[in-house]
């Protein structure tokens, strides 16, 4: 079962929000309304995925994406505003992906489970921006993938999660996760979403 940490601090968001995750069969472990709280319950309960409320009383949840990306959860970013430049800032920070407030519910749990799946989702309107800002933020010295390596980047490419990898290249999911930890290593990337842009910039997707 898909383990969930939801952090938004309005009771109305959080309840409807909480109900259908539980009844799609994804638990939230735990529900958090400030910054503090939310770093204290990602810590303590290791979830797979924080669904994350940018706006909270006591900060802005953007700064906590890189603690909770290097504690092992997945990040999937909550939020109102319809702006690449935001969905760029929290795809730099390392999120798996941003859904707006005013998707539908079905579409949010959708969300959830495909970032757990190892998957990048970010609302089509807003993923060419995203790329197009991210597009030369970090510079490549000569970076050479594996056969293997190229092939899982074309995948990511086509956005693939880390099972499909794992289904289309016939390795272990442990292996495929490695292949793409090398992959954003070797491109200097800090999330999928940065590697992909990357590689169409250096033109290794030609």
């Amino acid at each position: 079962m898909t383990r969930v940490v939801l952090v938004e601090d309005h009771d109305m968001v959080a309840e409807a929000i909480g109900l259908a995750l539980e009844r799609a069969g994804i638990e939230v472990i735990a529900r958090s309304v400030t910054v503090a709280a939310a770093r204290a319950d990602t810590r303590r309960g290791k979830p797979d995925v924080v669904l994350l409320d940018r706006r909270l009383p006591d900060g802005d949840g953007t700064a906590l994406i890189p603690e909770f990306v290097g504690d092992g959860a997945k990040v999937l970013v909550l939020t109102g505003e319809a702006m690449a430049s935001v969905a760029a800032r929290v795809a730099e920070a390392g999120a798996a992906g941003l859904i707006l407030k005013t998707a539908r519910l079905d579409e949010l749990v959708e969300a959830v489970r495909r970032v757990a799946a190892g998957e990048v989702v970010f609302e089509a309107k807003l993923l060419a921006g995203v790329l197009d800002r991210l597009t030369g933020r970090v510079k490549v010295a000569g970076a050479t993938l594996t056969a293997r390596e190229q092939e899982t980047l074309l995948l990511l490419a086509d956005g693939a999660g880390t099972d499909q990898i794992s289904t289309s290249l016939g390795v272990a999911r442990n292996t495929a996760r490695n292949h793409v930890q090398r992959v954003l290593d070797k491109l200097g990337a800090r999330s999928k979403l940065e590697a992909v842009s990357i590689a169409r910039r250096e033109g290794l997707l030609d």
